[in-house]
């Protein structure tokens, strides 16, 4: 069983959460293969640097990657139905079917359905490309893999798929790196790196309107005389610029500028500083499939504030605070919860309910599917 892993769908300048996903996937599903079996990682010159696994793994190299999306959309339609047979690939996973069938079997892995639930997070152009192309895919997919129920709805409202070919695995958080640690210590490094100065609420995302950071400035500041001298700190790459912009205008107008500490784009490894030295990470999104962060700050004993839409109740498996992310009062009142009475027991339960996902279960049961779809092939 040969299988390509389509890699190109990200940018290596701008990793998403997918890159962090097959980064951590990927070495684990090595470890578990058989005899005749292996990977073929779909890569750009500019990518395959992330994604180097030594000689556990094949490279399928195409021009572009994500850093240009019309070509590298491009690409994967015209040349993988040449290049794919090639290598003798029996499995693809991917996004979108290419336009011609490129492997015996396919198997779509869908993270977010943005360009129907959130359909101004993306581009137009984007957005009509993922609508005419989702039905599709789904039609012509042997398996489709989800990560949240929450996600299993919307593709069965946007897409009405054959529930037989939907098969949900969670996502999972590196306990490796994501686990509790000495606060004061965690403190001390954000303070020197970051300028940290208080005790803070925590906010870690890019800074797309829908992960409403804006919800969040108007709840600290409704929440501010509860919360003494404590600071807002704001972890994520600031993509749009236009909207960062209006996000600071709002906290000078709502007389917070002063209390908020705009850190920007960090490494993945510094996000755990933040986590283990804030009083609570607050994560108010609109809409979610999973919620990653969420996983993140509970392995790294944080208390959680997160909304009661979507992915994030499924995710938070009750070991968060729920607010209603259009209601600013609301997300103020559980912040102002977590950072007193709740503060305790959401810091001993966030990392139980953490240890329930494990990258290693979900290579697993990935490669199960793989498997799956490929005997059916050769049955």
């Amino acid at each position: 069983m040969r299988v390509a892993i389509n890699l190109l769908t990200d940018d290596p300048f701008n990793p998403s959460g997918a890159h962090w996903f097959w980064t951590r996937v990927i070495p684990e599903m090595t470890r578990l293969l058989r005899d005749g079996e292996s990977f073929h990682l779909m890569v750009s010159p500019k990518s395959r640097p992330a994604h180097d696994y030594g000689r556990s793994v094949g490279y399928i190299t195409y021009p572009w990657s994500n850093e240009k999306r019309n070509l590298r959309t491009l690409s994967e339609h015209l040349y993988s139905p040449l290049r794919l047979p090639l290598s003798g690939i029996d499995v693809l996973n991917t996004l979108m079917a290419p336009i011609v069938k490129s492997a015996p079997k396919l198997v779509v892995h869908i993270k977010t359905l943005h360009a129907y639930t959130t359909p101004h997070a993306i581009s137009p152009p984007a957005r009509l490309y993922r609508q005419l192309s989702y039905p599709r895919t789904a039609r012509l997919a042997d398996a489709i893999i989800l990560n949240s129920r929450s996600l299993v709805d919307e593709v069965q409202q946007y897409l009405n798929v054959d529930p037989a070919k939907i098969r949900l695995i969670p996502e999972a958080v590196d306990h490796e790196l994501f686990n509790p640690g000495d606060r004061d210590e965690a403190f001390a490094h954000v303070a020197k790196r970051y300028g940290v100065r208080e005790n803070f609420v925590l906010f870690v995302s890019s800074l797309w309107p829908y992960k409403n950071c804006e919800g969040l400035i108007r709840a600290f500041a409704a929440a501010k005389s509860d919360l003494g001298g404590r600071q807002l700190v704001v972890v994520g790459p600031g993509r749009d610029v236009e909207y960062v912009g209006e996000l600071k205008a709002l906290a000078a107008r709502l007389g917070v500028a002063d209390d908020i500490v705009w850190v920007g784009g960090v490494p993945l490894e510094e996000t755990v500083h933040f986590y283990r030295a804030a009083e609570v990470f607050v994560y108010p999104s609109h809409n979610e499939t999973f919620g990653l962060p969420i996983l993140e700050a509970m392995a790294s004993a944080c208390p959680v504030v997160t909304s009661n839409v979507t992915a994030m109740p499924e995710t938070a498996g009750g070991a968060a605070l729920l607010a209603d992310p259009k209601d600013a009062d609301s997300i103020a009142d559980q912040i102002v919860k977590a950072c007193g009475p709740e503060s305790e027991r959401l810091r001993a339960r966030g990392p139980e309910r953490a240890s329930e996902f494990t990258w290693a279960a979900t290579a697993a049961r990935t490669l199960d599917v793989y498997r799956e779809v490929h005997e059916g092939h050769t049955r």
